[in-house]
């Protein structure tokens, strides 16, 4: 019997290629540690993004490539994940627990980005993470409508201090949509707008969490100021359509998180074409490419691309995103794939070691 060696079993290993990390495990830091004893073979991979869904296939074809290995009598591989913290050093107790904040933002209103949020945060929690979702939209709060949150649900206190996020889909949630009326309209000027999302977000016990998904308002006004001034914000995704008008504010929104130091994971692209149910012809009623071009300029990627589709609107209207009616289905899984890219997209970037100390200029 051929006497096995690490080498060999390197090579082997190196023969996956993580379709998320685009690079092989060996290259990756992905090995932990591989153990021969005789002809058996035992290795450790650990990953740093959720991938709870994904460990036993993955695990199953590492096993065949290293039982393939001459000398191999049998093969274990030991597979486990954690997210790892990357936001900038913070003193709010709220928030201590929680490892990463990602904004999902746009530049202007219409383009999906509430739907995007949802899903996003769902797609995340299927992969075994735990996960948060603040609607940060204070004039339109939509989360608790896409979440199926009976209306007149209120959250509960402690201490007459904390709020306790109401749990929807697995995901802790909280929304100025649970402290008001559905039909309180928002008539706040900017300071009592920001104040609001101070309160929602400082006083609600979070808990653990390896992502907190704030679903930010449009456009770069007081809200986000506010997020990137006073909050540990680990990188934003912004969501457009290919549209010329909608790319063009979403360079603002890419240029309003440039300034204030908080990196840009990418670059979610809605309604980029539309599939008739009838004949199956796809038409890009929007234009094409629109997000690609703009992810090129910044150097940033498209993290999915998603169609006009009927299904995602019912779904979201009916209280079960997609991600939660069937997290198997086609558009489901476009979601489930975006989220996995910003969950490696925000291991590459360093968090600031402080909150950035936004100034006003003429530049």
């Amino acid at each position: 019997m051929a006497q096995l060696t690490q080498p060999q079993i390197e090579a082997a290993l190196s023969g996956y290629t993580d379709p998320y990390l685009e690079s092989d495990l060996i290259s990756a830091g992905c090995v932990r540690d591989i153990r021969i004893d005789a002809g058996r073979i035992e290795v450790d991979i650990h990953f740093e993004y959720p991938c709870e869904s994904l460990k036993v296939g993955i695990a199953q074809l590492l096993q065949t490539a290293l039982e393939n290995i001459d000398g191999c009598t049998s093969a274990v591989v030991n597979i486990s994940w954690e997210v790892t913290e990357h936001k900038a050093q913070s003193a709010l107790e709220a928030i201590s627990d929680v490892k990463n904040i990602v904004a999902i933002a746009s530049g202007k209103g219409g383009v999906g980005k509430s739907t995007t949020s949802v899903n996003l945060a769902l797609a995340l929690a299927k992969d075994g993470a735990k996960v948060g979702l603040l609607d940060a939209d204070i004039y339109g709060p939509s989360q608790g409508i896409m979440l199926g949150i009976e209306e007149g649900t209120r959250p509960e206190t402690i201490d007459n201090k904390w709020f306790i996020p109401i749990e929807a889909h697995g995901l802790k949630t909280m929304s100025m949509a649970y402290l008001v009326t559905e039909s309180t309209p928002m008539v706040w000027r900017g300071p009592m707008v920001s104040g609001a999302l101070m309160q929602i977000l400082t006083q609600t016990q979070w808990g653990e969490l390896d992502y907190l998904i704030i679903d930010m308002p449009p456009g770069t006004g007081d809200i986000q100021l506010t997020l990137s001034q006073k909050f540990p914000v680990s990188g934003a995704v912004i969501v457009t359509t290919p549209q010329d008008i909608a790319v063009a504010d979403a360079r603002k929104g890419i240029e309003t998180f440039r300034k204030v130091d908080i990196p840009v994971l990418g670059m979610i692209e809605n309604m980029s074409m539309h599939i008739c149910s009838q004949c199956g012809h796809a038409e890009h009623i929007f234009g094409t490419d629109g997000a690609d071009r703009l992810a090129e300029t910044y150097e940033t990627t498209v993290l999915g691309s998603l169609p006009l589709s009927t299904y995602i609107r019912e779904q979201s209207d009916a209280g079960t995103p997609v991600v939660a009616a069937d997290d198997c289905s086609e558009v489901a899984m476009m979601y489930r794939h975006a989220a996995r890219r910003l969950a490696v997209a925000l291991m590459t970037y360093d968090a600031p070691s402080v909150i950035p100390d936004i100034q006003i200029t003429d530049d």
